[in-house]
């Protein structure tokens, strides 16, 4: 007989958040989404009508309050993250929430601490290349030794180029590019580089379009520079301004080889060949890359609730994450190096 399944309440239908709540109601066999909560009317409505969910609310502790419910997954603002956890995990229920942890390191480590203290309940963070194939498989080569001692990794995160700018309107609460879209380079780095400890950054930006972002001190492209214990280096590369669409891969270097992720990102295996030269369409956004992986994150999450196996990756590694992108925010400001530890 198969357990049940993991009763969910989704936080957060906007765009991310519905693609959440899809994968939850469809594509994830362990869990059951039976509770939805938005302050935003449309969206309840949304939850309703598209997935059936029978309840839903405005408020998020009458929520947590549902009795028919085990964990919820949080797709909310980053400024609430620490905060929600922590009444989630105060009020019994597992929690999936979405990258990063926190913009602030000491709501990081307070959301450990409470985590800490309440060991039976998981908690994992959304840091979904981790669940790409193709990247899991890059990370089995190296524990493998297929290029021998990796040493170096270089990483990009370049979003399509919004005429609108619609996204400058939440600048002042991003974190700023190094928080906000290279993150998950960050982790990426860790992980694949065996998590040395961050021994100091450097980074610097330019507004090449969204002169708007200087009212709070962000760039629309960065570059940084990470070293680690034992002089392992990452070099991030953060871009909101692609022409051609979202363009995101990741090279190892080691002591015997180099591997390569994602580096010509098509939108499918159609190429032509004209006059011209050779052309293939790229995807255009961050999902339409990890769609996959998104699936599963969410099944390694269910199944970390349903004791089918340990949490993939620990708050330790979000806090370490949040660490460094704070340092590297702090760098671009000052223009200067920055010492972690």
């Amino acid at each position: 007989m198969s357990p049940a399944p993991v009763r969910v309440g989704i936080v957060g239908l906007g765009r991310l958040g519905r693609r959440h709540a899809e994968n939850l109601a469809r594509r994830v066999p362990g869990a059951a989404l039976v509770a939805a909560c938005s302050p935003v009317e449309e969206e309840l409505r949304w939850a309703g009508s598209q997935l059936g969910i029978a309840h839903c609310f405005r408020d998020y502790a009458e929520l947590l309050r549902h009795p028919g419910l085990d964990a919820v997954f949080l797709v909310t603002p980053t400024t609430l993250h620490a905060a929600q956890i922590i009444d989630a995990l105060n009020a019994g229920k597992h929690v999936f929430c979405e990258k990063p942890l926190s913009l602030e390191i000491a709501d990081c480590e307070r959301v450990e601490g409470v985590a800490a203290a309440q060991p039976h309940l998981k908690v994992m963070i959304g840091f979904v290349r981790r669940f790409d194939a193709s990247y899991r498989e890059a990370h089995a080569r190296i524990a493998q030794g297929a290029i021998g001692t990796p040493f170096l990794v270089r990483a990009q995160t370049c979003d399509r180029l919004d005429p609108t700018g619609a996204f400058v309107e939440f600048a002042a609460s991003s974190g700023g590019i190094f928080l906000d879209c290279s993150v998950h380079d960050i982790d990426l780095a860790r992980w694949l580089l065996g998590a040395p400890p961050a021994r100091r950054v450097y980074a610097v930006g330019t507004n090449a379009v969204y002169q708007r972002l200087a009212e709070f001190d962000d760039v629309d492209n960065g570059l940084a520079i990470c070293e680690f214990e034992g002089g392992k280096l990452a070099c991030f590369y953060a871009s909101r301004t692609m022409g051609h669409g979202h363009d995101t891969w990741t090279e190892i270097a080691g002591t015997a080889g180099r591997l390569t992720i994602g580096r010509d990102t098509q939108a499918n295996q159609v190429q032509l060949a004209d006059e011209r030269g050779v052309h293939f369409q790229v995807v255009q956004d961050f999902y339409a890359r990890f769609a996959d992986a998104f699936v599963a994150e969410a099944n390694a999450f269910i199944a970390a609730v349903r004791g089918e196996q340990a949490v993939p990756l620990t708050l330790a590694d979000a806090t370490e994450a949040t660490r460094i992108g704070h340092a590297l925010a702090r760098a671009q400001r000052e223009r200067r190096m920055v010492e972690l530890r």
